[in-house]
């Protein structure tokens, strides 16, 4: 029956194809997603090869999303606390 229409079913007043479509976009995005981590964590193991501490870069990629204010009230606080406790 290919010149059957796809109608708005709705089950228990859910527009069960629309919900259908919704689910399946965000498994694709979640699948593209794994493959992205997959890649984050292959460029992480090339920056450590190459001599790069990856925890510090990880801190570095925190702090560059963080608006300036943020970060520099962050600095400050961190200024404080290592200045309280002395080291």
């Amino acid at each position: 029956m290919a010149d059957e229409k796809i109608v708005n079913v709705e089950v228990g007043g859910i527009d069960a194809p629309r919900l259908r479509s919704l689910i399946e976009r965000i498994e694709r995005l979640e699948e593209e997603k794994k493959e992205l981590q997959s890649d984050i964590r292959d460029i992480f193991a090339e920056a450590k090869s190459a001599g790069f501490d990856v925890k510090a870069l990880r801190t570095v990629l925190k702090l560059r999303k963080m608006n300036a204010d943020d970060r520099n009230q962050q600095e400050n606080w961190v200024a404080v606390f290592r200045k309280a406790l002395e080291f």
